[in-house]
């Protein structure tokens, strides 16, 4: 039977950013869902707190959802949807044939990169806010190697308020994205069927970080030679090799 697979974007992403990788998966008539995160897309759900315990709760939904149609599922998470998707793993491991992320991990080491610093800082951050254009975004994302339609795509998004708003909250609720006393201290409970596939030239994620998870965790490391954050959309077709090798060893 052929495993249904939910795949789970980043910040400041959407469900966009994975259509090259779609496309180069090949995956035919497999169940696949590429949902958006609640307010990345359109208006925050009411009473949606955007944490990082809510998204979590909401992926564990949504893979509720496909297994309960499929069976057990792989779940692939880039960015945030990577550490949603390890989060979602540990609550409800029983939902999970495996798991894969990219360019990110739950590290109780790791402290986060600059903006992610300033998203964390009260007034601060919505300044941040206030003063990013989409244009300015667009260009930037391109120039780390995004592809131009999907990153003139994704900064389109950034005149939604809610989704600007549900980021800060997010990274609030993560100090930044510092997980050392809280789901970090969970690593036990992650199933042991995972894989890292890492853009070498992250400038966000140091590849140290993948290779200090790797090795603490025993999970296969792949890196994407000239690709930075962004590698399931800058190097497509060898990120799913790298992912098609994982599942068939399963």
């Amino acid at each position: 039977m052929t495993t249904a697979k939910l795949f789970l974007h980043g910040v400041p992403d959407s469900p966009a950013i994975w259509r090259p990788l779609l496309a180069a998966l090949d995956l035919g008539d497999t169940p696949v869902a590429v949902p958006a995160l609640p307010g990345f897309t359109g208006p925050l759900p009411a009473g949606f707190p955007a944490t990082k315990e809510a998204y979590a709760d909401w992926a564990v939904g949504q893979a509720e959802a496909l297994v309960a149609a499929h069976g057990p599922i792989d779940i692939v998470g880039h960015d945030w949807g990577a550490l949603i998707a390890q989060r979602a793993a540990m609550l409800r491991p029983d939902l999970f044939r495996s798991w894969a992320v990219s360019n990110a991990v739950i590290d109780p080491d790791y402290r986060g990169h600059r903006i992610a610093r300033i998203w964390n800082t009260p007034i601060l951050g919505e300044i941040f806010m206030a003063l990013s254009k989409p244009a300015a975004l667009a260009k930037g994302l391109a120039e780390q190697g995004m592809p131009a339609g999907i990153a003139d795509e994704e900064a389109a998004q950034w005149a939604n308020k809610d989704k600007r708003r549900a980021i800060l909250k997010l990274y609030r609720s993560a100090k930044g994205l510092n997980f050392e006393h809280d789901w970090a201290r969970d690593l036990d409970r992650l199933p042991a069927n995972g894989t890292l596939i890492w853009g070498e030239d992250d400038p966000y994620v140091d590849p140290s970080v993948a290779e200090r998870f790797a090795a603490d965790n025993d999970a296969p490391l792949t890196f994407i030679k000239g690709a930075g954050h962004w590698a399931i959309a800058e190097r497509p077709q060898e990120v799913a090799a790298a992912l098609h090798r994982f599942w068939n060893s399963l």
